[in-house]
Protein backbone atom coordinates (compact mmCIF):
# COMPACT_ATOMS: atom_id res chain seq x y z
CA UNK A 1 0.00 0.00 0.00
CA UNK A 2 1.40 3.58 -0.92
CA UNK A 3 2.34 5.93 1.79
CA UNK A 4 -0.58 8.09 2.39
CA UNK A 5 1.12 11.81 2.20
CA UNK A 6 -1.82 13.18 4.25
CA UNK A 7 -1.51 10.71 6.87
CA UNK A 8 0.76 12.59 9.60
CA UNK A 9 -1.64 16.09 8.88
CA UNK A 10 -4.58 15.42 11.08
CA UNK A 11 -5.65 17.67 14.44
CA UNK A 12 -5.18 15.49 17.61
CA UNK A 13 -8.30 15.63 19.32
CA UNK A 14 -8.41 17.72 22.69
CA UNK A 15 -8.41 16.04 25.61
CA UNK A 16 -11.84 15.31 27.58
CA UNK A 17 -13.02 14.41 30.51
CA UNK A 18 -12.37 15.85 34.35
CA UNK A 19 -13.19 15.59 38.05
CA UNK A 20 -16.78 14.54 36.93
CA UNK A 21 -15.41 11.12 34.86
CA UNK A 22 -12.53 10.39 37.24
CA UNK A 23 -15.01 10.00 40.13
CA UNK A 24 -17.45 7.89 38.26
CA UNK A 25 -14.58 5.80 36.81
CA UNK A 26 -13.46 4.99 40.37
CA UNK A 27 -16.45 4.09 41.50
CA UNK A 28 -17.49 1.94 38.82
CA UNK A 29 -14.37 0.17 39.04
CA UNK A 30 -14.60 -3.52 38.73
CA UNK A 31 -14.76 -5.59 42.11
CA UNK A 32 -12.40 -8.14 40.49
CA UNK A 33 -10.23 -5.85 38.67
CA UNK A 34 -7.26 -7.38 36.18
CA UNK A 35 -4.80 -5.63 34.19
CA UNK A 36 -3.47 -6.17 30.63
CA UNK A 37 -0.34 -5.82 31.06
CA UNK A 38 0.67 -7.24 27.56
CA UNK A 39 -0.04 -8.07 24.24
CA UNK A 40 -3.14 -9.65 24.82
CA UNK A 41 -3.47 -9.44 27.96
CA UNK A 42 -2.18 -11.85 30.78
CA UNK A 43 -0.30 -15.01 29.25
CA UNK A 44 -1.00 -13.67 25.69
CA UNK A 45 -4.23 -15.68 25.33
CA UNK A 46 -7.07 -12.86 24.89
CA UNK A 47 -8.73 -13.89 27.71
CA UNK A 48 -10.22 -11.39 30.20
CA UNK A 49 -11.17 -12.71 33.65
CA UNK A 50 -12.79 -10.15 35.59
CA UNK A 51 -16.71 -11.67 36.42
CA UNK A 52 -18.53 -8.20 36.16
CA UNK A 53 -18.66 -6.33 32.90
CA UNK A 54 -22.20 -5.59 31.37
CA UNK A 55 -24.51 -8.05 29.73
CA UNK A 56 -25.61 -6.07 27.52
CA UNK A 57 -25.39 -2.28 26.24
CA UNK A 58 -26.81 0.57 23.68
CA UNK A 59 -24.84 2.95 22.00
CA UNK A 60 -26.18 5.57 24.93
CA UNK A 61 -25.49 3.05 27.70
CA UNK A 62 -21.61 3.09 26.87
CA UNK A 63 -20.16 5.85 28.75
CA UNK A 64 -16.71 7.37 27.18
CA UNK A 65 -15.10 8.00 30.14
CA UNK A 66 -11.65 9.84 28.51
CA UNK A 67 -9.75 10.68 25.23
CA UNK A 68 -6.47 11.65 24.76
CA UNK A 69 -4.91 12.15 21.30
CA UNK A 70 -1.67 9.77 20.28
CA UNK A 71 0.04 9.42 16.51
CA UNK A 72 -0.58 6.67 14.34
CA UNK A 73 0.23 3.09 14.69
CA UNK A 74 -1.67 -0.15 15.26
CA UNK A 75 0.16 -1.22 18.20
CA UNK A 76 -2.43 -1.98 20.78
CA UNK A 77 -2.43 -0.28 24.57
CA UNK A 78 -1.75 -2.06 27.89
CA UNK A 79 -2.47 -1.38 31.10
CA UNK A 80 -0.89 -2.00 34.60
CA UNK A 81 -1.93 -1.00 37.73
CA UNK A 82 -2.57 2.97 37.04
CA UNK A 83 -1.23 3.47 34.05
CA UNK A 84 -1.66 2.78 29.92
CA UNK A 85 0.86 2.56 27.97
CA UNK A 86 0.85 2.85 24.10
CA UNK A 87 3.54 3.59 21.31
CA UNK A 88 2.96 5.33 18.02
CA UNK A 89 4.67 7.26 14.83
CA UNK A 90 4.06 10.86 15.86
CA UNK A 91 5.84 12.08 11.95
CA UNK A 92 7.59 10.32 9.74
CA UNK A 93 11.08 10.57 12.08
CA UNK A 94 10.01 9.38 15.06
CA UNK A 95 8.42 6.89 17.27
CA UNK A 96 7.38 7.74 20.42
CA UNK A 97 6.22 5.56 23.56
CA UNK A 98 3.48 7.19 25.62
CA UNK A 99 1.73 6.53 29.20
CA UNK A 100 -1.08 8.08 30.51
CA UNK A 101 -3.14 8.14 33.66
CA UNK A 102 -5.60 5.26 33.92
CA UNK A 103 -8.69 6.70 35.23
CA UNK A 104 -8.17 10.37 34.02
CA UNK A 105 -6.46 9.96 30.27
CA UNK A 106 -3.89 12.54 31.42
CA UNK A 107 -0.52 11.81 29.46
CA UNK A 108 2.19 11.26 32.08
CA UNK A 109 4.98 10.81 30.14
CA UNK A 110 6.43 10.12 27.08
CA UNK A 111 9.83 8.57 25.44
CA UNK A 112 10.17 9.80 21.61
CA UNK A 113 13.41 8.81 19.69
CA UNK A 114 14.65 8.69 16.08
CA UNK A 115 12.93 5.90 13.80
CA UNK A 116 13.12 6.01 10.05
CA UNK A 117 11.28 3.58 7.99
CA UNK A 118 12.80 1.47 5.18
CA UNK A 119 10.65 -0.92 2.42
CA UNK A 120 7.63 -1.06 5.14
CA UNK A 121 4.72 -1.69 3.53
CA UNK A 122 1.75 0.01 5.52
CA UNK A 123 4.08 2.17 7.21
CA UNK A 124 1.28 4.58 9.65
CA UNK A 125 3.42 3.29 12.41
CA UNK A 126 4.46 0.22 14.87
CA UNK A 127 2.80 -2.89 15.30
CA UNK A 128 4.09 -3.95 18.71
CA UNK A 129 2.64 -3.58 22.36
CA UNK A 130 4.16 -2.10 25.22
CA UNK A 131 5.16 -5.08 27.85
CA UNK A 132 4.59 -4.16 31.20
CA UNK A 133 6.52 -6.18 34.02
CA UNK A 134 8.17 -5.34 37.66
CA UNK A 135 8.23 -1.51 36.82
CA UNK A 136 9.90 -1.56 33.52
CA UNK A 137 7.70 -1.37 30.55
CA UNK A 138 9.45 -2.92 27.25
CA UNK A 139 8.82 -1.55 23.84
CA UNK A 140 9.54 -2.50 20.23
CA UNK A 141 9.12 -0.57 17.28
CA UNK A 142 8.91 -1.44 13.40
CA UNK A 143 12.84 -0.80 12.72
CA UNK A 144 14.10 -2.86 15.67
CA UNK A 145 14.48 -0.30 18.36
CA UNK A 146 14.01 -2.14 21.50
CA UNK A 147 14.12 -0.26 24.75
CA UNK A 148 13.55 -1.22 28.56
CA UNK A 149 12.02 2.32 29.96
CA UNK A 150 11.30 3.17 33.87
CA UNK A 151 7.38 2.32 33.45
CA UNK A 152 7.03 5.41 36.33
CA UNK A 153 8.93 7.39 34.65
CA UNK A 154 9.69 7.12 31.20
CA UNK A 155 13.65 6.82 31.49
CA UNK A 156 15.45 4.64 29.91
CA UNK A 157 17.07 1.95 31.60
CA UNK A 158 18.52 0.58 28.18
CA UNK A 159 17.58 0.68 24.48
CA UNK A 160 19.61 -1.08 21.66
CA UNK A 161 19.15 -0.51 17.77
CA UNK A 162 18.15 -4.12 16.53
CA UNK A 163 18.80 -2.89 12.54
CA UNK A 164 22.46 -1.64 13.70
CA UNK A 165 23.31 -4.24 16.32
CA UNK A 166 22.41 -7.47 13.68
CA UNK A 167 21.71 -8.26 9.79
CA UNK A 168 17.93 -8.51 9.94
CA UNK A 169 16.08 -9.45 7.11
CA UNK A 170 12.99 -7.20 7.88
CA UNK A 171 9.63 -8.76 6.76
CA UNK A 172 7.40 -6.53 4.51
CA UNK A 173 5.99 -5.09 7.17
CA UNK A 174 8.49 -4.48 9.54
CA UNK A 175 9.21 -6.22 12.72
CA UNK A 176 5.58 -7.05 14.76
CA UNK A 177 6.36 -9.30 17.72
CA UNK A 178 5.72 -7.76 21.31
CA UNK A 179 8.48 -8.45 23.70
CA UNK A 180 7.87 -11.01 26.01
CA UNK A 181 9.29 -10.63 29.57
CA UNK A 182 10.17 -14.06 31.60
CA UNK A 183 12.26 -14.48 34.28
CA UNK A 184 15.40 -12.80 33.74
CA UNK A 185 15.37 -12.18 29.52
CA UNK A 186 13.02 -10.12 27.24
CA UNK A 187 12.57 -12.31 24.06
CA UNK A 188 11.76 -11.18 20.70
CA UNK A 189 11.58 -12.07 17.27
CA UNK A 190 14.16 -10.11 15.33
CA UNK A 191 14.70 -12.14 12.18
CA UNK A 192 18.48 -11.74 11.85
CA UNK A 193 18.83 -14.87 9.86
CA UNK A 194 22.40 -14.58 9.10
CA UNK A 195 23.59 -14.12 12.40
CA UNK A 196 21.58 -16.91 13.85
CA UNK A 197 19.48 -14.66 15.47
CA UNK A 198 15.79 -15.28 14.14
CA UNK A 199 14.76 -15.15 18.36
CA UNK A 200 16.96 -13.50 20.28
CA UNK A 201 17.37 -13.05 24.51
CA UNK A 202 18.24 -10.08 26.28
CA UNK A 203 18.62 -10.18 29.96
CA UNK A 204 16.18 -7.64 30.98
CA UNK A 205 18.25 -5.52 33.31
CA UNK A 206 21.48 -4.72 31.41
CA UNK A 207 20.37 -5.35 28.08
CA UNK A 208 23.10 -8.03 27.54
CA UNK A 209 22.38 -10.59 25.07
CA UNK A 210 21.89 -13.54 26.67
CA UNK A 211 21.43 -16.32 23.77
CA UNK A 212 19.95 -16.54 20.16
CA UNK A 213 18.07 -18.83 17.86
CA UNK A 214 17.12 -20.04 14.05
CA UNK A 215 18.71 -18.93 11.35
CA UNK A 216 15.04 -18.29 9.85
CA UNK A 217 13.18 -15.24 8.19
CA UNK A 218 10.74 -13.65 10.71
CA UNK A 219 7.26 -14.22 11.05
CA UNK A 220 4.54 -11.85 12.67
CA UNK A 221 3.49 -13.68 15.33
CA UNK A 222 4.67 -12.71 19.46
CA UNK A 223 6.69 -14.95 21.65
CA UNK A 224 3.90 -16.78 24.51
CA UNK A 225 4.87 -18.94 27.39
CA UNK A 226 2.54 -22.16 27.87
CA UNK A 227 2.55 -25.01 30.16
CA UNK A 228 3.56 -28.62 28.81
CA UNK A 229 5.13 -31.78 31.31
CA UNK A 230 5.06 -29.57 34.49
CA UNK A 231 7.19 -26.97 32.69
CA UNK A 232 6.60 -23.00 31.54
CA UNK A 233 7.87 -23.43 27.32
CA UNK A 234 8.58 -20.58 24.96
CA UNK A 235 6.54 -20.59 22.59
CA UNK A 236 8.62 -19.54 18.98
CA UNK A 237 6.81 -19.29 15.82
CA UNK A 238 9.14 -18.15 13.35
CA UNK A 239 8.57 -17.55 9.54
CA UNK A 240 9.89 -21.15 9.02
CA UNK A 241 8.78 -23.18 12.02
CA UNK A 242 7.43 -23.77 15.33
CA UNK A 243 9.30 -24.59 18.29
CA UNK A 244 9.14 -25.31 22.14
CA UNK A 245 11.85 -24.19 24.12
CA UNK A 246 13.65 -23.10 26.86
CA UNK A 247 13.41 -19.39 27.33
CA UNK A 248 16.11 -19.53 30.29
CA UNK A 249 18.94 -20.63 27.85
CA UNK A 250 17.59 -21.12 24.05
CA UNK A 251 17.77 -24.64 24.23
CA UNK A 252 15.04 -26.62 21.80
CA UNK A 253 12.86 -28.62 23.21
CA UNK A 254 10.80 -29.72 20.24
CA UNK A 255 10.22 -27.87 16.63
CA UNK A 256 7.67 -28.27 13.89
CA UNK A 257 9.03 -27.34 10.74
CA UNK A 258 6.03 -24.59 8.97
CA UNK A 259 8.14 -23.23 6.14
CA UNK A 260 5.39 -21.35 3.73
CA UNK A 261 4.35 -21.95 0.02
CA UNK A 262 4.71 -18.60 -0.51
CA UNK A 263 5.65 -16.61 2.08
CA UNK A 264 5.75 -16.05 5.85
CA UNK A 265 2.50 -14.20 6.65
CA UNK A 266 1.39 -16.20 10.07
CA UNK A 267 -0.04 -13.18 12.14
CA UNK A 268 -2.28 -14.11 15.12
CA UNK A 269 -0.73 -16.15 17.62
CA UNK A 270 -1.26 -19.42 17.80
CA UNK A 271 -4.85 -20.14 19.91
CA UNK A 272 -4.08 -22.45 22.91
CA UNK A 273 -6.80 -25.60 24.40
CA UNK A 274 -7.89 -24.65 27.52
CA UNK A 275 -6.19 -28.07 28.84
CA UNK A 276 -2.91 -26.81 26.78
CA UNK A 277 -2.68 -29.90 25.52
CA UNK A 278 -3.65 -28.53 21.83
CA UNK A 279 -2.66 -25.65 19.44
CA UNK A 280 -4.45 -23.99 16.89
CA UNK A 281 -2.69 -22.31 13.84
CA UNK A 282 -3.77 -20.07 10.82
CA UNK A 283 -1.95 -18.62 8.61
CA UNK A 284 -3.50 -16.59 5.40
CA UNK A 285 -2.07 -18.65 2.62
CA UNK A 286 -1.20 -21.99 4.42
CA UNK A 287 -4.40 -22.51 6.13
CA UNK A 288 -5.00 -24.40 9.48
CA UNK A 289 -2.96 -27.09 11.57
CA UNK A 290 -3.92 -28.35 14.73
CA UNK A 291 -0.89 -29.44 17.17
CA UNK A 292 -1.15 -32.12 20.01
CA UNK A 293 1.63 -31.46 22.75
CA UNK A 294 2.32 -34.20 25.18
CA UNK A 295 1.42 -33.28 28.42
CA UNK A 296 3.89 -35.60 30.11
CA UNK A 297 7.22 -35.33 27.65
CA UNK A 298 8.18 -32.24 25.78
CA UNK A 299 7.13 -33.33 22.60
CA UNK A 300 4.45 -32.12 19.86
CA UNK A 301 3.10 -33.32 16.69
CA UNK A 302 0.26 -31.84 13.79
CA UNK A 303 -2.88 -33.21 14.35
CA UNK A 304 -4.16 -32.48 11.45
CA UNK A 305 -3.68 -29.92 8.23
CA UNK A 306 -5.79 -28.59 6.40
CA UNK A 307 -5.51 -25.93 3.16
CA UNK A 308 -7.59 -24.48 0.63
CA UNK A 309 -6.54 -23.68 -2.94
CA UNK A 310 -6.94 -19.91 -3.16
CA UNK A 311 -7.29 -17.23 -0.58
CA UNK A 312 -10.66 -17.00 -1.77
CA UNK A 313 -11.24 -20.90 -2.07
CA UNK A 314 -10.70 -21.59 1.70
CA UNK A 315 -10.48 -25.00 3.83
CA UNK A 316 -10.77 -24.66 7.36
CA UNK A 317 -9.28 -21.40 8.59
CA UNK A 318 -7.10 -18.97 6.30
CA UNK A 319 -6.81 -16.35 9.48
CA UNK A 320 -5.11 -12.78 8.76
CA UNK A 321 -5.16 -10.56 11.62
CA UNK A 322 -7.96 -11.56 13.45
CA UNK A 323 -6.91 -14.15 16.37
CA UNK A 324 -8.77 -17.44 16.50
CA UNK A 325 -9.41 -19.50 20.07
CA UNK A 326 -10.14 -22.36 21.02
CA UNK A 327 -13.45 -23.30 23.61
CA UNK A 328 -13.89 -27.03 23.91
CA UNK A 329 -14.21 -28.82 21.23
CA UNK A 330 -15.01 -25.73 18.40
CA UNK A 331 -12.24 -23.70 17.08
CA UNK A 332 -13.57 -20.08 16.24
CA UNK A 333 -11.76 -17.77 14.01
CA UNK A 334 -11.94 -15.00 11.26
CA UNK A 335 -11.11 -15.86 8.19
CA UNK A 336 -9.43 -14.88 4.65
CA UNK A 337 -12.36 -12.17 3.66
CA UNK A 338 -14.24 -11.44 6.77
CA UNK A 339 -16.13 -15.17 7.43
CA UNK A 340 -16.44 -15.63 11.09
CA UNK A 341 -16.47 -20.07 11.41
CA UNK A 342 -16.61 -22.14 14.00
CA UNK A 343 -14.79 -25.47 12.98
CA UNK A 344 -14.90 -28.82 14.69
CA UNK A 345 -11.69 -29.21 16.84
CA UNK A 346 -11.03 -32.55 16.21
CA UNK A 347 -10.83 -32.65 11.87
CA UNK A 348 -11.21 -29.07 11.11
CA UNK A 349 -14.36 -29.15 9.62
CA UNK A 350 -16.58 -26.04 8.93
CA UNK A 351 -19.63 -26.36 11.52
CA UNK A 352 -20.75 -22.86 10.21
CA UNK A 353 -19.76 -19.70 9.11
CA UNK A 354 -21.14 -15.93 9.23
CA UNK A 355 -21.13 -12.89 7.69
CA UNK A 356 -22.19 -10.38 10.44
CA UNK A 357 -19.50 -9.83 12.40
CA UNK A 358 -17.81 -7.87 10.14
CA UNK A 359 -17.85 -6.62 6.65
CA UNK A 360 -16.89 -8.99 3.70
CA UNK A 361 -13.35 -7.94 2.59
CA UNK A 362 -9.41 -9.07 2.24
CA UNK A 363 -8.42 -9.34 5.77
CA UNK A 364 -11.65 -7.78 7.24
CA UNK A 365 -10.57 -8.60 11.02
CA UNK A 366 -12.52 -8.65 14.19
CA UNK A 367 -10.18 -8.69 17.66
CA UNK A 368 -12.26 -11.54 19.92
CA UNK A 369 -11.73 -11.82 23.87
CA UNK A 370 -13.09 -14.53 25.54
CA UNK A 371 -14.92 -13.56 29.06
CA UNK A 372 -16.85 -16.83 30.50
CA UNK A 373 -19.07 -18.04 28.37
CA UNK A 374 -19.36 -15.08 26.05
CA UNK A 375 -17.16 -13.40 23.82
CA UNK A 376 -16.53 -9.28 22.99
CA UNK A 377 -15.33 -8.22 19.69
CA UNK A 378 -13.96 -5.42 18.42
CA UNK A 379 -14.08 -4.69 14.06
CA UNK A 380 -12.57 -3.14 11.62
CA UNK A 381 -15.23 -0.59 11.56
CA UNK A 382 -14.87 0.50 15.10
CA UNK A 383 -17.70 -1.79 16.34
CA UNK A 384 -17.69 -3.35 19.81
CA UNK A 385 -19.75 -6.51 19.78
CA UNK A 386 -20.58 -8.77 22.74
CA UNK A 387 -22.07 -12.27 21.30
CA UNK A 388 -22.31 -15.80 22.06
CA UNK A 389 -20.38 -18.29 20.42
CA UNK A 390 -21.23 -21.86 19.96
CA UNK A 391 -21.47 -24.94 18.23
CA UNK A 392 -24.93 -24.07 17.25
CA UNK A 393 -23.76 -20.73 15.85
CA UNK A 394 -23.37 -16.66 16.14
CA UNK A 395 -25.78 -15.14 18.92
CA UNK A 396 -25.02 -11.28 18.61
CA UNK A 397 -26.24 -9.61 22.22
CA UNK A 398 -25.05 -5.96 21.64
CA UNK A 399 -23.23 -4.11 19.32
CA UNK A 400 -22.44 -0.04 19.25
CA UNK A 401 -19.54 1.80 17.89
CA UNK A 402 -16.97 3.23 19.85
CA UNK A 403 -14.24 4.30 17.90
CA UNK A 404 -13.82 6.20 14.61
CA UNK A 405 -11.17 3.48 12.06
CA UNK A 406 -8.90 6.00 10.42
CA UNK A 407 -6.14 3.67 8.98
CA UNK A 408 -6.23 4.34 5.25
CA UNK A 409 -7.04 1.31 3.20
CA UNK A 410 -7.46 1.43 -0.29
CA UNK A 411 -9.07 -1.79 -0.47
CA UNK A 412 -12.53 -0.99 1.20
CA UNK A 413 -14.85 1.31 -0.02
CA UNK A 414 -14.90 3.73 3.37
CA UNK A 415 -11.24 4.17 2.34
CA UNK A 416 -10.39 3.55 6.56
CA UNK A 417 -10.08 0.28 9.07
CA UNK A 418 -9.75 -0.01 12.55
CA UNK A 419 -6.69 -2.81 13.00
CA UNK A 420 -5.43 -2.28 16.38
CA UNK A 421 -6.00 -4.42 19.38
CA UNK A 422 -8.04 -3.30 22.41
CA UNK A 423 -7.34 -3.79 26.27
CA UNK A 424 -10.29 -5.10 28.77
CA UNK A 425 -8.49 -3.91 32.02
CA UNK A 426 -10.42 -2.59 35.24
CA UNK A 427 -13.90 -3.01 34.07
CA UNK A 428 -12.94 -0.97 31.07
CA UNK A 429 -12.62 -0.94 27.22
CA UNK A 430 -9.03 0.50 26.00
CA UNK A 431 -8.91 1.52 22.40
CA UNK A 432 -7.06 3.85 19.92
CA UNK A 433 -6.68 4.97 16.57
CA UNK A 434 -4.08 7.19 14.64
CA UNK A 435 -5.63 9.99 16.56
CA UNK A 436 -6.56 9.24 19.91
CA UNK A 437 -6.54 6.68 22.82
CA UNK A 438 -9.79 6.23 24.33
CA UNK A 439 -11.51 4.49 27.86
CA UNK A 440 -14.96 3.48 27.51
CA UNK A 441 -16.64 1.93 30.88
CA UNK A 442 -18.43 -1.45 30.48
CA UNK A 443 -18.63 -2.08 34.26
CA UNK A 444 -21.95 -3.41 35.42
CA UNK A 445 -23.54 -0.71 37.10
CA UNK A 446 -25.00 -1.12 40.47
Amino acid sequence: MPFFTSAFDSTPHLLRGGIVSALAFIFSASLHADDWPEFQGEGRRNLWKESDPVKAFTAESLRRVWTSPVGHGYAGPTVAGDKVYVIDRPDRDHERVLCFDRKVGTQLWEHRYAAVYKDVSYDLGPRASVTVKDGHAFSMGTMGHLHCLDAETGSVVWSKSLGDAYTIDFPIWGLTGSPLVEGKNVIVQAGAREDGACYIAFDRASGEETWRAFEDKAGYVSPMMIEQAGQRILLAWTGFRLAGMDSANGKVHWEIPLKPARMPINVPNPAVSDDGTELFLSTFYDGSRLVRLDPDALKAEIAWARQGVSERKTDALHCMISPPFIDGDEIYGVDSYGQLRCLDKATGDRLWENLDATPEGRWSTIFMVRNGERTWMLNELGELILARLTREGFEEISRAKVIEPTSPLKQRKSGVVQWSPPAFAHGHLFVRNDRELLCVDLSEKP
